[in-house]
């Protein structure tokens, strides 16, 4: 499997007042909050992604306001279509 190596500086890690461990942690997340908002990796494979399960994910995006349905305008009109 291909790996990622993101190099920060120590100004990041100290303005972040997080370990390395823990900034890694999120700048995986918040990159798997952009593909997922990109439509680049669905719901499970973007939690996946951030070693998170869906539930734990999900609560992360609406903790950051991130919709976790993206319908644009028709598909929600078809979805409150009442037949």
């Amino acid at each position: 499997m291909p790996n990622l190596s993101l190099p920060y500086t120590q100004d990041l890690l100290i303005t972040s007042g997080k370990s390395p461990e823990d900034l890694e942690s999120e700048l995986l997340f918040l990159l798997a909050v952009k593909l997922f908002e990109l439509q680049r990796l669905s719901l499970g494979k973007a939690a996946r992604f951030c070693r998170m399960n869906k539930l734990q994910f999900m609560f992360e995006l609406g903790r950051l306001q991130v919709p976790v349905i993206n319908l644009d305008d028709d598909q929600i009109t078809d979805e409150l279509r009442d037949d």
